[in-house]
Parts: structure tokens; C-alpha cells; sequence
């Protein structure tokens, strides 16, 4: 049985060496983590568009622009998912969780200190590694 792939567009929302979070609702999968705001990419929408879409309805921001950084895709055990992330370094508005999250600014510096979903590891390295220093 082939299990469906989950596209799923994530913003790494970057102002000032921090980086922007919000902790999943503990029903979902991975619940009780941190994560990088984002969310599905629906039929007929391009990867930028659901972001906008997505960031506008989590955490209310109205992205000017990101730019396309990296994609992976992480099999868990009941899903596989296909991460498009882009880098978000121009927005409006003041981010806060429109559906009831926790959001945080994250200095790059203490992300370790935080818990992840397993598929978002790769996007910490990586953030880190060019931005973190």
C-alpha cells in the first residue's frame, strides 16, 4: 500500500537572526511540536500562493514576497509528506495565531532548545548553517 504524499508549503519567516514558530495542536500528527508556519498546497494553487494563503490565515501576515529554498520529502509512518520550503524576509503585520497557537520569534541561537517535528530537522540544519552564524 503506497501511503499519499502531503504537499505542504513552510515558511521560514526570518526578522533580525530570529526565526518565527508556532507550536502544533496536540490532535494533529505531531502534535505538541514546534513548527514552521505553513500548510497544504490545495488543487490549482502554486506553492507561493498557498503559502501567502496559509501565513495569512495562521499567524496574519501579508508575505511581500519569498523565495523558493529547498524541498524535501519525509516518510513517517503513516503519511509521507512533501515539504516546499521558502525563505520569508519581507512581510506586513505583526504575527499572532489566528487559530489559537502559541507563536513565537525564535532566536536562531536557542532553536535547539526546541521540539520539532522529525521531518523538520533537515530545515534547522540548514538554517543554521547559513544563517545562524
Amino acid at each position: 500500500m503506497t501511503l499519499k504524499v502531503v504537499h505542504v508549503a513552510v515558511g521560514v519567516i526570518l526578522k533580525d537572526k530570529q526565526v518565527l514558530l508556532a507550536l502544533r495542536p496536540d490532535k494533529l500528527h505531531q502534535g505538541g511540536r514546534w513548527e514552521f508556519p505553513g500548510g497544504k498546497v490545495e488543487a490549482g494553487e502554486t506553492t507561493a500562493q498557498a503559502l501567502a494563503r496559509e501565513l495569512k490565515e495562521e499567524v496574519d501576515l501579508d508575505i511581500a514576497g519569498s523565495t523558493a529554498w529547498f524541498e524535501l520529502q519525509y516518510a513517517y509512518p503513516e503519511k509521507t509528506v512533501l515539504l516546499d520550503i521558502h525563505l520569508v524576509q519581507q512581510f506586513d503585520g505583526e504575527a499572532k495565531g489566528l487559530e489559537g497557537q502559541p507563536v513565537r520569534w525564535v532566536p536562531l541561537s536557542e532553536l535547539n532548545q526546541y521540539q520539532f517535528p522529525d521531518a523538520n530537522q533537515p530545515i534547522l540544519d540548514k538554517l543554521l548553517t547559513e544563517f545562524g552564524r
